[in-house]
């Protein structure tokens, strides 16, 4: 989410009416070459249809604090974090050590460290099931992400999607107040993988509300005027609206983890006076979506109408995105440096997720599936995360500093934890194998590490799928980001579960991720030049906006 020709100032040209005093960055030539590569206007054919309307309303301060307080409690510790823990927690009680036979206990003091549930006529690892349920949850965010996810661009579908999505998510984690005994372990796979899915979707049709509310703001609205009107040139326009984009993206992922803060400091309240309570967890887990409720709900209140046009006709909103996305990708060539983003991004937000879900794995089993230890390493993530998020972004202002290059830093570390936990292949020193590495001191701590240098990740990671994005077709795109994010990992997950499978370790998955990580990173690195991709976006938009027009004009006629 970063750079220089800005998916913002198209709005400056909404409709392809471009004022006569203004400095259109796309030249016409260009716009007309890609205009007769586009999908025309036949039976067969979807005509794009731009979501930028020139009227859209200036960004208001309740909306904005709004829209942060929405991240501010969709901050993942319920849906994700005790989700995953009461998960496992479960599924791990109901196991057995396969050394021992069914009956015994994967927790006691002579367990060969190995725990198997019955599955079909077999056996399989409790890592793998989670895992399993992981690599199912995301295979079922694709077909939503690609059903519906570019379909939020038409009327206000976009804005209902993102409600609905989210009560879902609210009414599962509620019903998490039910996973009291260890034979409730399919429930509660149930609930953990559509509180898991539904989640992930309130990411992704949220952070589709990004690229439009970064275009509308005050800063934003003028530093347009004052193109159009030739006081700034292009290059300045680009550096500070993209400085804008960073603003945002910033301060909302602050908030995200300002709400980690908080949230967990909350269940301190619970888990330490009911420590002893046999339903202290479940509780848990109902106060956190408790607080989600009570800082989101005001998102779907103070939001101001922005909606798209209509469903054009003949068409319906379970169809049209995969249409669209279907004509987008056929143009690919137009497009190359936002489609390299979107498959090196696939394959690193496979790589990540996969790597965070393995973790955690380890993590829970040397804690004994404690919320209380749980706690406590979320605490020290969020601080830290909180921490980095302003830090990066201070130093990005000071120093303009490329969102690329910002995004970068952070791709390094996202390679060594990977690579942290491979050692462990062949030392039970480090790797992933002690207490001390995921909480003592800072310097070797993996909850902290991953604080300082793994949440500016999400917010560069954002920003730079907005600059690359075509404005006016937000919700096809970030649906893309969105498969190559949360969706992508139906792959690791499944992959990394067979390698438990047949080689008895968690720790054999860490090569593959290690691999996976870092041939995506060079992909981002090298592949990418975000300048001429944001200058491709936006000749695309405009091209389309173009065409749109003259198909309706003829349509009149």
């Amino acid at each position: 989410m970063v750079s220089s020709n800005s998916v913002s100032h198209s709005s400056s040209h909404e409709s392809g009416s471009v004022p006569s005093d203004s400095a259109d960055p796309v030249k016409p030539d260009s716009a007309k070459e890609l205009q007769t590569s586009l999908p025309q206007n036949r039976k067969k054919r979807l005509n794009f249809v731009s979501s930028i309307n020139k009227d859209e309303p200036i960004v208001t301060r309740r909306e904005l604090w709004s829209y942060y307080m929405y991240y501010n409690g969709d901050n993942s510790v319920g849906p994700i974090v005790f989700s995953t823990t009461l998960f496992q927690s479960l599924v791990n009680a109901a196991g057995f050590d396969p050394i021992k036979g069914p009956g015994s206990s994967c927790s006691a003091a002579d367990s060969s460290g190995q725990c198997v549930l019955p599955w079909g006529s077999g056996t399989k690892a409790v890592a793998s099931v989670i895992l399993l349920a992981n690599g199912v949850s995301f295979a079922m965010m694709t077909l939503i992400f690609t059903t519906i996810g570019s379909a939020a661009d038409y009327g206000t579908f976009g804005r209902w999607l993102l409600f609905c999505v989210t009560c879902v998510c609210w009414g599962a984690q509620f019903a998490s107040i039910s996973l009291t005994s260890p034979s409730r372990w399919p429930v509660a796979m149930a609930i953990y993988m559509i509180s898991f899915i539904s989640y992930g979707a309130t990411l992704v049709f949220f952070a589709a509300a990004f690229p439009r509310l970064a275009r509308n703001t005050a800063k934003a609205r003028k530093l347009q005027e004052k193109l159009a009107a030739g006081e700034i040139d292009q290059a300045t326009y680009d550096r500070d609206e993209s400085m804008e984009k960073n603003r945002i993206s910033s301060i909302s992922t602050t908030h995200s983890n300002i709400g980690f803060v908080v949230t967990f400091c909350l269940t301190l309240a619970i888990l330490i006076p009911l420590a002893d309570n046999p339903k202290v967890d479940n509780y848990t887990i109902v106060l956190v979506n408790g607080y989600w409720v009570v800082t989101g709900i005001w998102w779907f209140v103070f939001q101001l109408p922005r909606p798209g046009p209509k469903v054009p006709d003949g068409e319906n909103y379970l169809t049209i995105g995969w249409k669209q996305i279907w004509q987008a990708i056929k143009h690919y060539k137009q497009l190359p440096y936002t489609f390299v983003y979107l498959f090196g991004f696939f394959c690193l937000a496979d790589g990540l997720n996969t790597t965070v879900a393995l973790v955690a794995i380890c993590q829970n089993d040397k804690f004994s599936f404690s919320f209380l230890q749980t706690t406590y390493l979320g605490l020290a993530q969020a601080i830290t995360s909180t921490m980095s998020t302003l830090g990066f972004w201070y130093v990005q202002r000071h120093y303009k500093i490329p969102t690329k290059k910002m995004f970068v830093v952070t791709n390094v570390v996202t390679v060594l934890i990977p690579l942290w936990g491979m050692v462990g292949i062949w030392t039970q020193k480090f790797g992933f194998h002690n207490v001390w590495e995921f909480w003592s001191a800072p310097a070797r701590a993996y909850n902290i590490v991953f604080g300082l240098f793994q949440a500016p990740y999400y917010s560069y990671s954002q920003t730079m799928m907005a600059e690359l994005t075509p404005p006016g077709f937000d919700n096809m795109f970030f649906g893309l980001f969105g498969l190559s994010n949360r969706a992508s990992s139906m792959i690791g997950p499944n992959v990394i579960q067979a390698i438990i499978d047949r080689s008895g370790s968690n720790w054999m998955g860490f090569p593959f991720l290690f691999a996976l990580c870092s041939c995506a990173s060079l992909i981002i690195w090298f592949g990418i030049d975000v300048t001429k991709g944001r200058q491709d976006a936006l000749a695309w938009a405009e091209a389309v906006r173009v065409q749109s027009k003259d198909s309706n004009d003829i349509k009149e006629k």
